[in-house]
Order: C-alpha cells, then structure tokens, then sequence
C-alpha cells in the first residue's frame, strides 16, 4: 500500500524506518508548511517496506511517502 502526502508541503520528520511494524493511528511522516505540523498516520497495521522520502524533502500532492506491507 503507498502513502501518499495529502497535500504539497515539506518532509518535517520521518518517525518510521524500514522495517518497522506500525498500528492503526501510527503517524509515518510529518509534513511542515507555515510552522504547521500535519501528521500522516496510517489506517492500517502493517509493516514499513520502504521509505521514499527523507527530511527536507519537498513533495507534490499525492507524492508517494512510504509503501506500508499490510499484516
């Protein structure tokens, strides 16, 4: 499943790594704009497979963030 930014903005923080197991309602990366943090959590329990994005990044609207392994 890709995550994809909901919006244009900077990569804040990335929390997640590879390979970390994540809940429903883990935040996966934090986008900034205008001293605004914006979460992006996931809806499901999975695992991270890869992280494509890294702090400083500028990305799109619907750039894909991380692709997260259902399970």
């Amino acid at each position: 499943m890709m995550i994809v930014a909901p919006m244009a903005r900077v990569v804040f923080r990335t929390p997640v790594h590879p390979g970390d197991d994540v809940q429903s309602g883990t935040t996966l990366v934090v986008l900034e704009s205008m001293k605004m943090e914006i979460p992006v959590v996931s809806d499901i329990t999975g695992k991270v497979a890869r992280l494509l994005v890294a702090e400083g990044n500028v990305v799109d609207q619907e750039a894909p963030l991380l692709e997260l392994l259902p399970g």
